[in-house]
């Protein structure tokens, strides 16, 4: 690994006379005692304190600022009440500034959101693109926010490159195909570890791209491992409260901007030579000192009056565009791609923050704490958005920051001469901070309660290993007071003992009481539209929308006809958002209304979803609409999903235009699609289409009509493919079968030919077990296998020893076979009741769990037909079973005498008795057909009844005739 030691000349170096040359002369003293005759450390040590110096003689007054840092907030608000600036300029992406003004609408933390799902000029697996910027009330840039917007005058000028820019210099991971994070995003390290359950606020932000102000955070791996060894912490967040927060909340302003430019420029020198992060890192820098030049010239703001806030890191920039004095050519700033961008606000959460930037759990929520604290200790009035819902424990007694800020005269317009306040700080160690006992014993007294109600046997005793365990891992850490970190360690030490009772670990609970996972809200005012009309529509509910808790809503929709809106529209959210409305009770499908329904509402929970759903259109409907479209017309599409998005169609939005031309598509997908993968589901889906359409509509829709005839064609010419290739499953051959024998008539009414389907059978020639079965009941069913054809065919598999371990196979071909012949089922249950009866317990064993693996796999859901049939078939109660006869065995059909008379040559059955008991009807009926009925001989129905006739034909004629003259006389 190579480390970045370069130190450019640039123009304003520090001289050896300048305010800063005690401290170079002093450290290069120690660098040429400690570091011998390697020139690398004197070079460094010298070009920090260039760095420091150059920062602090620019003309436009640089505030360093570290993200989410109560320091740096106590910081802003003294400065800005004390030098009054007129313009702000502040590191944010310069788009994101419409969405500044909707702060006062909102609780904090907030993130400010861009989003894009229609790309135009990048890759279209990064869809859907979202940035997001958090704001806590414990921030500096919050601080220069309120004070912006509450103070007359004032203006706020955002520097930083767009959102659009974002993406445009990320580079892609050749490695993997995904985006590389910007800001900290999904950072790994120390700080990375976390809860094995992290808190459920954690993805309030999702995957989007993270942008902060002033990552602050060595990117010198070896550098931060050496920094929490000797300062005995456990990870970054740790470090930076214990060294840098707390020594610096109540450093004086020039003590504290030469500290944060010093850190800065150091962690800029000692980090790894990576160009791609270098050059983009250079750029920001680049692109922000060109607006604000660019600004300054465009207002004539005098550069005295104003102030710049950025991240440490780029207060120690070295680009030659750094500073007002610049005499580098202008940066080109490439145009923005055709990328139409959203904007919004979404809900924040301190644990969001946290699992995006890399920090500890609990870090925010300890300097939130902090921040509060901070207020009262150091006597600081904050800045606030007027008409602000405070997130935090001071929401009342605070001042509005605008009325103060006018209320005060004007400040120094400048920061007074750079004075040497490093050399003290550096070489004097901080005030001793004695141990706030109330407090300590306050937390202590806190977690064991906390501790006791998630079920932990905690007591007295817990409490006061608590507090003594504090202060002694404070000493062992060279502390004067236990800090948080101190605490939580004595916590989980003393309390969770061996395992975790409940949801909660200790360190959690104890991040709750040291100020909770605060989660922010989006105020009414600052939603989109979309989500200001989903609340609208579903105020006749009467439940909170807005609140984190789940809510049950319950629609009486025939008591409450008005309702049905609402329950309309919760429908489309669960399409759109799955579980932001859960049905308890009720259900939608087609030619299905529930009268009733029973929800579970998580909207208030929910609220970026939402929001997010706004940035693609201004109803909700509208939102389906576009995505049922988008999928219908996307490159992986295929029939049966278009189908199901018709569906939806009919569903939600009522159906008419648009179920007509999704339709219409999915008559197109099917006529190009080469496979027969998806035609299960194309079964499903125009079956169900069929019954609604028959049953709500005077005629079939065209769509309709035109896939029935495509599909027929389609799948016969497909059909001698498909039961070829290997990778084609018998469930879709079976399926194919399915649609064309159950849509045939409608298909044969529409123009098609039935001559097509007998060619594609007859070209049909199968390997595979179960295709050769199914192929054979195909036949059965167009007539070119009879059923006594068919039953010599599955005897002599049964015969045949080879062919015996694959049984299975070609009895699940006849099950699949159900699908399209549901006759046949009788001969399934036949051939399954030999099998099990002829086959000796060597042959059937083997076989059998092959049989049942077989069956569930391919014959799932048409194996109720065959328990149906086989329920027909045998009897009903045991002691019938001893007696009974199977209607396909020898001995029944031996046992039946011949006989003579008239008798419907089919099987015997109501239709057959009635035709036999009035033959003359049936002979009038055939002859209006212009048929001859054809009466033959034949052998009476097997039973008592057919052979007692066959015993006494005298008699039987006897009575035919007097029916006949009844018949005749009346």
């Amino acid at each position: 690994m190579s480390i970045d030691l370069s130190t450019p000349e640039t123009e304003g170096a520090a001289s050896p006379t300048g305010p800063f040359a005690a401290l170079r002369e002093q450290l290069l003293t120690a660098a040429d005692e400690f570091a011998g005759d390697t020139a690398a450390v004197p070079e460094i040590l010298a070009g920090i304190v260039d760095d420091v110096d150059r920062a602090l003689r620019e003309r436009l007054e640089i505030f360093p600022v570290c993200h989410h840092s109560p320091a740096s907030a106590l910081a802003m608000a003294r400065r800005l009440r004390e030098k009054r600036p007129t313009v702000v300029y502040l590191e944010l992406c310069e788009d994101l500034r419409p969405l500044v003004d909707e702060l006062r609408n909102c609780r904090l933390p907030v993130a400010l959101q861009a989003f894009a799902s229609e790309l135009d000029g990048f890759p279209s697996g990064w869809s859907p693109l979202s940035v997001v910027a958090p704001v806590t009330e414990a921030s500096a840039e919050y601080q220069a926010i309120a004070y912006a917007l509450e103070t007359p005058g004032v203006e706020l000028v955002l520097v930083d490159r767009s959102t659009d820019h974002v993406f445009q210099w990320l580079r892609e991971d050749r490695a993997s195909g995904a985006r590389t994070a910007e800001g900290g995003s999904g950072r790994s390290g120390p700080d990375g570890a976390v809860s094995p359950e992290p808190p459920e606020e954690a993805a309030l932000h999702g995957d989007a791209v993270g942008i902060e102000i002033g990552d602050l955070r060595p990117r010198f791996a070896e550098l931060e491992a050496h920094l929490l060894h000797h300062g005995k912490v456990r990870h970054w967040s740790e470090w930076w409260d214990q060294y840098v927060e707390r020594p610096l909340a109540g450093a004086d302003y020039d003590t504290y901007r030469q500290v944060m430019v010093l850190i800065g420029s150091l962690f800029r020198r000692l980090r790894p030579e990576r160009p791609e992060h270098d050059a983009r890192d250079e750029d920001r820098e680049r692109y922000m000192w060109t607006r604000i030049r660019e600004h300054l010239a465009a207002s004539g703001a005098d550069p005295a009056g104003c102030v710049y806030v950025c991240g440490a890191f780029h207060a120690a920039s070295r680009v030659e565009e750094f500073g007002l004095a610049a005499e580098a050519p202008p940066y080109e700033i490439s145009p923005r791609t055709a990328t139409s961008w959203r904007y919004g606000l979404i809900p924040s959460s301190h644990s969001a923050i946290e699992a995006q930037f890399g920090l500890a759990q609990g870090a925010v929520s300890i300097a939130a704490t902090a921040w509060d604290r901070a207020l009262g200790t150091h006597r600081v009035t904050p800045f606030r958005l007027r008409g602000q819902k405070s997130g935090g424990a001071r929401s009342g007694g605070t001042r509005s920051g605008g009325r103060s800020a006018r209320g005060r005269a004007a400040g120094p317009a400048g920061p007074a001469p750079a004075a040497d306040r490093l050399s003290g700080f550096l070489g004097t160690p901080p005030p001793p901070d004695g141990l706030d006992e109330e407090e300590l014993l306050g937390w202590c007294v806190d977690i064991v309660r906390l501790s006791r109600r998630n079920g932990y046997l905690a007591s007295t005793a817990d409490a006061i290993a608590v507090y003594e365990t504090s202060i002694l891992l404070a000493g062992m850490r060279g502390r004067d007071r236990p800090t948080p970190y101190d605490f939580e360690d004595a916590a989980v030490t003393c309390v969770e003992k061996d395992a975790v009772p409940g949801r909660r670990d200790v360190r959690r609970l104890c991040e709750i009481l040291l100020g909770g996972d605060r989660v922010g809200s989006v105020g009414y005012a600052a939603l989109p539209p979309l989500a200001k009309d989903v609340l609208d529509r579903l105020a006749p509910l009467g439940v909170s929308l807005t609140t984190r808790t789940r809510q049950r809503a319950l629609l009486d929709l025939e008591a409450a006809p008005e309702l049905r809106p609402c329950s309309d529209l919760l429908w489309v959210l669960r399409r759109l958002l799955g579980d932001v409305a859960r049905p308890v009770m009720g259900a939608r499908r087609l030619g299905e209304r529930s009268i009733q329904e029973s929800w579970d509402l998580d909207i208030g929970r929910n609220q970026r979803a939402i929001v997010e759903l706004g940035y693609e259109g201004v109803s909700i409907e509208q939102v389906l609409e576009q995505r049922l479209r988008r999928d219908a017309w996307a490159r992986n599409a295929t029939a049966a999903a278009v189908l199901e998005g018709v569906e939806e169609a009919i569903l939600y939005l009522g159906g008419g235009r648009l179920a007509d031309e999704l339709g219409a598509r999915a008559v197109e997908l099917l006529a190009a699609e080469r496979t027969v993968d998806h035609a299960p589901r194309v079964l499903r889906q125009v079956r169900r289409l069929l019954a609604h359409y028959h049953a709500t509509e005077p005629e079939l829709p065209r769509w309709c009509e035109a896939f029935v005839t495509a599909g027929y064609a389609h799948y016969c010419t497909l059909l001698p493919t498909a039961f070829a290739d290997e990778d084609t499953g018998v469930r879709q051959v079976g399926a194919m079968f399915g649609f064309l024998f159950g849509m045939e008539s409608l298909a044969l009414s529409l123009g098609c030919d039935h001559t097509q389907l007998e060619l594609a059978v007859r070209q049909a020639h199968p390997e595979a077990p179960e295709k050769v079965a199914l192929l054979w009941a195909a036949k059965s069913r167009l007539g070119l296998l009879t059923l006594d054809e068919l039953r010599e065919r599955a005897a002599e598999l049964l015969a045949n020893p080879l062919v015996i371990p694959a049984f299975p196979r070609y009895l699940s071909g006849f099950v699949q076979a159900l699908e399209s012949v549901p006759t046949l089922a009788p001969f399934v249950v036949e051939v399954l009741s030999r099998a099990f009866a002829d086959l000796p317990d060597r042959v059937l064993l083997p076989w059998l769990p092959k049989l049942i693996t077989t069956l569930r796999a391919d014959g799932g859901g048409l194996l109720p037909t065959l328990v149906r049939e086989a329920g027909r078939t045998f009897p009903a109660t045991l002691p019938a079973l001893d007696g009974w006869v199977p209607p396909w065995s020898e001995e029944r059909a031996a046992a039946a005498p011949v006989g003579s008379g008239r008798a419907d040559s089919g099987p015997a059955g109501p239709v057959a008795e009635l035709l036999a008991a009035a033959p003359a009807t049936c002979d009038a009926v055939a002859a209006l057909l212009g048929h001859d009925a054809g009466w033959r001989p034949v052998e009476p129905a097997a039973g008592e009844v057919g052979a007692l006739l066959a015993r006494h034909p005298e008699s039987a004629e006897a009575v035919a005739r007097l029916l006949t003259a009844g018949r005749s006389g009346s």
